[in-house]
């Protein structure tokens, strides 16, 4: 995961960073570490890029991984959809 694709997770959620952190269980602080951060997110505890990841995925989010054009995310699709 990068700090990109939480970025673009929150503007398609169109959650703050206080929205993803109590979803996550994490501190606004360290969401606004991480989104400053550029690429892979590597230098951080693993437990928490997992608490973010799984916060954005039972939202609705679906990472995109780095094949073709880079790693991205987008909305799952629903049923109705």
């Amino acid at each position: 995961m990068t700090a990109e694709q939480i970025r673009a997770a929150r503007a398609l959620l169109r959650w703050d960073q206080a929205t993803l952190a109590k979803a996550a269980s994490v501190s606004v602080e360290t969401i606004k570490r991480l989104e400053r951060m550029d690429g892979p997110l590597l230098a951080t505890r693993m437990a928490t890029i997992e608490a973010l990841r799984r916060a954005l995925e039972d939202a609705g989010v679906e990472f995109i991984s780095a094949n073709g054009g880079g790693p991205g995310v987008r909305l799952k699709k629903r049923p109705n959809d």
